[in-house]
């Protein structure tokens, strides 16, 4: 199961996305923020650990870049994903520049959205080592 947390400021696009991923993916949204600093807030408290953030790049206050920015200045541990109606080569640069793992069209992409936290799902849920080889 990934745990995931979401940065997204509409409800509706929010709703609707909570409700595709937990139905095709092994996922659980464990939180959501409208804004950047909310969201920093929720990472960065003990025990709210996840494994995938899903953020937008234009939010209610603040900016995904923004989010993150801090989120690579704290070392974050999860897998960061930019989910947007304006994925331009130029943004997708930026964004990988920034430290995200992947940035998604969200009127094009979806599809490979949900492949791509598939795959995510099969690496964690995947034993060390369990490819059939062993560590020399």
């Amino acid at each position: 199961m990934i745990k995931t947390f979401l940065v997204e400021d509409s409800p509706v696009i929010r709703e609707n996305l909570i409700a595709t991923l937990e139905e095709m993916v092994p996922l659980k949204v464990l939180g959501w923020a409208e804004a950047a600093q909310p969201a920093l807030q929720w990472l960065r408290t003990a025990g709210n650990d996840c494994d995938l953030v899903i953020i937008d790049l234009f939010l209610r206050q603040g900016s995904g870049m923004e989010v993150l920015r801090q989120l690579a200045l704290d070392a974050h541990s999860a897998a960061k994903v930019v989910l947007s109606n304006y994925a331009t080569a130029d943004v997708r640069r930026q964004c990988l520049a920034l430290g995200a793992d992947r940035v998604f069209d969200k009127s094009s992409e979806i599809d490979a959205l949900i492949e791509y936290c598939l795959r995510l799902a099969e690496l964690r849920a995947a034993p060390p080592g369990g490819d059939g080889t062993r560590a020399a």
